[in-house]
């Protein structure tokens, strides 16, 4: 098994950059289906773009690079110890390369180990299986955002807009989409969901996350779960929530749902939601060596390219922004608008905004931008540049993001999944917007940074730290304005009233 910590460091890099040819069907499928010249269409195009740069440079497609998740197969009498220690070397040194970022925090200290190792990361499965010869090792490396949007439901429950849901299949289905639409833009639709049937709170769970590792072009053996299978795909189509939220007719890419049983007094419905940048791969080992024998869930034929283009092409309505930025400037944008924003901004997640609260800030925030951003950041020759930069979900910074705006007189807060009631009045009140960046876009936004100017806060970790940054054209849609208008808002309310259409029993 010599060469088994090779293996892994290898499936960890291309899992983290290379997204496998089920997946890449299934959205070329969405691109094929958007209305053309759309919000939804424009991120689908920088979606497909960031694809192929992430490919062509093996640099992580989010940088979110998640919660690397192993489910291994191996012979009965294989020494699991070794290689649980191998994952962890291989974890380490992909961490130090910039294909995972650290992601492991200490949840009482909130110290960043920096190695993507500590208590219970990376999560390793082991199963015995009959093969004597070979070893299956499946990853799967799902970010915050989406994980943050899986939910699970003990039923019979209410539902909003949908009333009731049973111990039943049509209770099932009711559960199944309320779990798609409270997803929104949140967890980077278009996305995929893994869905568990029964178990117990924990069982349930888990059996929703093994469901990720099935192919998007399998057919569910149980008839009736196929069924159901293909009437969520097609019906969570037409709640019109789309690519990041934006609006559109593609919101899911796939539905896997797989079965357990249950204590009498127990029905629950767990729902494990995955976004577009759905990262999981497999490789099949020798027993003896550890070296790959083939991957899995991958074809023959090499990836072909996703886009037609290496950028977006410009309309010459996009408005053209440097910071720092004007009241007058933010307030004559509207919802809609395509910004290209140039100059310094500043990234900053929930440390710095829990921090900022009660602190001053280390650097002039008038008329600046603040940007969402937890980054995949290197050092080289003793300078910092990054790896992979693209937004994270504004959602939790809604505690805080209104006094922020206030306090430092920001001007534009960019992120993904839009935000609140309370940072919309802020918005209004203080002149500022929000713009929305395409989430797990990593390698698109990446090269949008000409510079690394400075961090502070190095001690809150590197994705939570703040980072002031250089771009040029970085491009962003004005989803949130200074005059009291949301799109997230809007697209909220009109998917519920689409969600409402299935309140009815179905037949399936």
């Amino acid at each position: 098994m010599n060469q088994f910590k090779d293996s892994m460091l290898k499936l960890i890099s291309e899992t983290s950059s290379n997204l496998p040819p089920d997946v890449r069907r299934a959205i070329e499928r969405a691109i094929k289906s958007e209305t053309p010249k759309t919000q939804a269409a424009l991120a689908l195009q920088t979606i497909a773009i960031n694809i192929d740069m992430a490919q062509e440079s093996i640099a992580p497609i989010c940088q979110d690079t998640g919660m690397p998740t192993f489910e291994i197969k191996t012979p009965a009498g294989a020494n699991q110890i070794i290689m649980e220690k191998d994952i962890d070397e291989a974890i380490d040194e992909a961490t130090k390369q910039g294909k995972l970022r650290p992601n492991s925090v200490d949840s009482l200290t909130g110290k960043n180990s920096g190695n993507n190792l500590g208590p219970g990361t990376p999560v390793v499965h082991f199963h015995q299986w009959e093969n004597q010869d070979e070893i299956e090792v499946k990853l799967l490396l799902k970010g915050g955002g989406c994980e943050n949007k899986n939910i699970q439901y003990s039923v019979p429950c209410e539902l909003p807009n949908l009333g009731r849901a049973d111990r039943n299949i049509d209770g099932i289905r009711k559960c199944i989409m309320h779990a798609v639409w409270q997803a929104q833009g949140h967890g980077c639709s278009i996305g995929a969901i893994g869905v568990g049937i029964g178990g117990d709170r924990t069982t349930g769970y888990s059996l929703a996350k093994q469901q990720l590792f099935r192919s998007l072009d399998d057919i569910n053996p149980n008839p009736e779960l196929a069924k159901l299978e293909n009437y969520i795909l097609e019906n969570a189509n037409k709640l019109g929530i789309g690519t990041m939220g934006f609006g559109g007719k593609a919101t899911l890419i796939g539905c896997k749902i797989g079965t357990y049983n249950r204590l009498p007094a127990s029905f629950f419905v767990s729902v494990a939601y995955d976004c577009w940048a759905f990262r999981r791969l497999g490789v099949v080992l020798d027993a003896k060596t550890g070296a790959i024998k083939r991957w899995l869930y991958k074809d023959d034929t090499p990836s072909r390219k996703m886009a037609t283009e290496t950028k977006l092409p410009l309309t010459g309505r996009e408005i053209s922004l440097t910071t720092p930025l004007s009241e007058e400037a933010v307030r004559n944008l509207k919802v809609g608008d395509i910004v290209l924003l140039n100059g310094t901004i500043h990234t900053g997640r929930d440390s710095l905004h829990h921090h900022l609260i009660s602190h001053d800030s280390p650097v002039d925030l008038h008329g600046g931008a603040i940007y969402h951003c937890g980054p995949v950041a290197l050092k080289k020759d003793e300078k910092w540049f990054m790896n992979a930069a693209g937004p994270t979900t504004s959602g939790r910074e809604e505690p805080y993001q209104a006094d922020v705006i206030k306090k430092f007189g920001v001007r534009a807060v960019i992120g993904k999944g839009g935000m609140g009631a309370k940072t919309l009045a802020a918005l209004k009140d203080n002149g500022a917007v929000y713009l929305n960046a395409i989430g797990g876009a990593a390698q698109y936004y990446t090269k949008c940074i000409t510079e690394v100017t400075g961090v502070d806060f190095l001690e809150f970790g590197i994705p939570e730290a703040m980072w002031h940054i250089t771009v040029k054209d970085f491009p962003a849609i004005v989803t949130m304005d200074a005059h009291g208008n949301s799109l997230h808002a809007d697209v909220e309310k009109a998917s519920a009233q689409e969600l409402g259409k299935f309140a009815e029993p179905v037949k399936i």
